[in-house]
């Protein structure tokens, strides 16, 4: 949200600057955008859309796909299952808790955050967000649900893009 700077990388390596459209600090989760005059012609034909899924309609066992960058290493892939519904987590320090999340097996590594939880049919299921790490915890990756996150989603991507500008430029 406080970002001075932002860039992404495509499937194809290319790598263009974006700004922050709109940011949910609630549900965890910004949409950047990036100028589409700013990509070569290959890369907007590398971009395809996801489908989004329906996260209400998910039960415990269904097989569960995450794609990030883990660990900045570049895309990842890895797979599991769905292991629980409607989870509450700890997500602060003040014992704050979020609730409503999909708890999956499939690794959720740090820098897969934000990346898409996907359903076999190739379907974003959930947006990738905490893991719980420790000596004794292991394979305990959660996801916002999609059908939670979409209509913030929607609100964030619909705001006008505002570019920031340096301290010499502001206005007073």
């Amino acid at each position: 949200q406080d970002a001075d700077s932002l860039k992404v990388q495509f499937i194809n390596d290319t790598v263009a600057d974006a700004q922050v459209k709109g940011a949910d600090s609630n549900m965890d989760l910004a949409v950047i955008a990036v100028r589409l005059d700013s990509l070569d012609e290959k890369t907007k034909n590398a971009i395809c859309l996801a489908k989004l899924g329906d996260s209400d309609s998910l039960k415990v066992g269904e097989p569960a796909i995450a794609i990030g960058n883990a660990l900045g290493y570049g895309q990842s892939v890895t797979t599991g299952v769905i292991s629980a519904l409607d989870r509450q987590i700890e997500i602060s320090e003040d014992g704050s808790t979020t609730g409503n999340l999909i708890q999956t097996d499939a690794a959720i590594n740090p820098g897969n955050s934000g990346g898409a939880l996907l359903n076999v049919k190739g379907e974003v299921i959930g947006i990738n967000s905490n893991k719980i790490g420790g000596s004794a915890i292991e394979g305990m990756g959660y996801a916002i649900p999609i059908s939670d996150a979409s209509d913030v989603i929607t609100a964030l991507m619909n705001r006008e893009t505002r570019t920031k500008v340096s301290n010499e430029e502001k206005g007073y």
